[in-house]
């Protein structure tokens, strides 16, 4: 049988549905996995012929039952140990991730890609937990690794309300909590900011023992600037409108664009924090080897 194109199902109708999200996301990540090798699918650069013996106060779900029964000896899997880490996902749930491309809004976007890169996580027996916030309203879903939990994820996912701008700086570090512990944080993000309150939040988060990557999404039309010839652009947060000449506009517009990604790149770097632009017409597969690259810096 065929193998499903998960671009079939990209549709709000169906991203909004936790059955839905569930189906996108085991179809991506099947996908992915069914190229690899044992070893690269479970976790990255992991092999599960890595053993150390049993020692007093080992969590016993790690041991390895197989290996008992030939050897009569009690194993732990030492990759396992290795592999399990905390995941946070932290959404920019500004009116301004409501931009849309053709039916896809950015924030639709957004919960595919989390709910893919969670799903990924979860199979690794990684803890997964969610925040989201802008200026009216913060969400809170503290890491576990369980079905149970995956799922409520992805009810919060399709929950979260866009509204309003990111709120300025001494509000956003208080609502989020940041235990600078070995955590792996995806930040996902259209890096819409009228000062630096959104880049600021987020070198608020870096530590010494975690990694902190944000991925910029971005619509294909927004960073080939393809419009029609006269277009009026509107601000979600603020409502201001202005009208373009899209064909004079064009070759400012990219430079600009431009200039702008290369500033935020280079200033995230420069504090440990990786930055990727995340274009909406990307396969996310990209996005899963990205995941495991990033994972595995972690150790």
């Amino acid at each position: 049988m065929a193998k499903q194109d998960y671009h079939d199902l990209l549709k709000p109708e169906i991203i909004n549905t936790v059955s839905g999200l569930s189906l996108i996301s085991r179809i991506v990540v099947e996908g992915f996995t069914s190229g690899l090798n044992r070893s690269a699918s479970v976790g990255p650069g992991m092999e599960f012929s890595q053993y150390r013996g049993y020692e007093p106060g080992d969590d016993l779900r790690l041991l390895d039952w197989k290996m008992l029964a030939r050897s009569g000896r009690y194993y732990i899997k030492q990759s396992e140990i290795e592999s399990q880490v905390i995941i946070k996902f932290i959404v920019d749930a500004s009116a301004s991730m409501l931009h849309k491309e053709d039916t896809l809004s950015k924030m639709d976007f957004t919960r595919v890609l989390i709910a893919t890169l969670a799903y990924m996580a979860q199979k690794q027996g990684d803890s997964v937990g969610l925040f989201a916030l802008n200026e009216n309203d913060v969400v809170s879903i503290y890491p576990k690794a369980d079905k149970k939990h995956y799922n409520r994820l992805l009810l919060e996912l399709i929950n979260l309300s866009n509204t309003g701008k990111w709120p300025e700086t001494h509000i956003s570090n208080k609502r989020i909590p940041n235990r600078g512990g070995k955590e792996l944080i995806f930040f996902l993000t259209d890096m819409y900011e009228t000062g630096e309150e959104i880049s600021k939040f987020i070198k608020g988060f870096k530590s010494a023992r975690n990694e902190v990557v944000v991925l910029q999404i971005m619509g294909s039309a927004e960073m080939d600037f393809d419009y029609g010839s006269n277009i009026t652009f509107e601000d979600l947060e603020t409502g201001a409108r202005v009208k373009v000449d899209t064909e004079k506009s064009k070759t400012e517009y990219l430079a600009a664009l431009e200039s702008r990604l290369k500033k935020v790149k280079d200033e995230l770097l420069s504090n440990g924090i990786d930055h990727y632009v995340f274009r909406m017409d990307a396969h996310l597969g990209e996005a899963l080897q990205l995941f495991l690259k990033q994972r595995k810096r972690l150790g």
